[in-house]
């Protein structure tokens, strides 16, 4: 069976050369984009349940934009001014420029990383050992951003801002796909909330990442496209190799 019609669980690429659109025009296929998940802020309320006052740190530790988004508006919400003198330490360059939505950017007191990683974010941890970090966290995260500043004996606390919630369909909301696309283990939970009685069939489901492929597997879906590989290191170029494949001579 052919793929004609994919739905990619994120938002709509805002660049025209995403080559998303090339796969579609390439093989004939349509691709929808609709998230599966969603973030939202923790309401004030809840925020103060972690006994956590923000005017006592003196450095924030940002691993995305949401983060951002989410640590200046809760603050807006409990009436905290952020002091001029707060330091803020990003994952990257994007992220520590997207600071500047809420705050002027100086560089003497926002600092990033090179490569996306922790590890090198570490860096310049390492040089303000003695601030006191807040890191803002979704309410589903990892823990090694913890176990590094831990083991540096870096103080810091963690407060949980935000949380992911399932996107839910709407009555109506056409879900007519060959192939669905996820990114994250909550996306597949939330077709399992929205959808309770799906049926795979002959549908094509494709993951990033090895966290959402198990995800599929535990849920007892057929998995059939699994990246980043070797051969495709990215969602596009394995999207590309496998309805390649899948339209190839029928």
């Amino acid at each position: 069976m052919k793929i004609k019609k994919v739905l990619v669980s994120q938002p709509q690429p805002t660049s025209e050369k995403s080559p998303y659109y090339d796969i579609a025009q390439k093989y004939g296929v349509k691709i929808d984009f609709r998230p599966f998940i969603k973030v939202e802020r923790v309401c004030a309320k809840e925020f103060r349940q972690q006994k956590i006052s923000i005017p006592e740190f003196t450095a924030v530790i940002f691993t995305s934009r949401h983060a951002i988004d989410h640590f200046f508006n809760l603050c807006n919400d409990l009436r905290v001014t952020v002091p001029d003198t707060m330091k803020y330490f990003c994952v990257t360059e994007a992220v520590a420029l997207y600071i500047q939505k809420y705050v002027q950017y100086r560089k003497r007191k926002i600092f990033f990383g090179n490569t996306g990683k922790i590890d090198d974010l570490f860096t310049s941890i390492s040089k303000h050992k003695n601030e006191k970090y807040l890191v803002p966290m979704s309410d589903v995260h990892n823990d090694d951003m913890s176990k590094l500043l831990d083991k540096a004996g870096v103080q810091h606390t963690e407060a949980v801002m935000y949380r992911t919630v399932s996107n839910d369909f709407q009555e109506g909301e056409v879900f007519d796909y060959d192939m669905l696309v996820f990114f994250s283990p909550a996306g597949v939970s939330s077709l399992q909330k929205n959808f309770p009685d799906f049926d795979q069939k002959d549908i094509r489901i494709g993951t990033f990442g090895s966290t959402t492929a198990q995800a599929v597997r535990d849920a007892g879906l057929r998995l059939d496209l699994e990246a980043p590989t070797v051969k495709a290191p990215s969602m596009t170029a394995a999207l590309d190799m496998f309805i390649k494949e899948t339209n190839k001579g029928k």
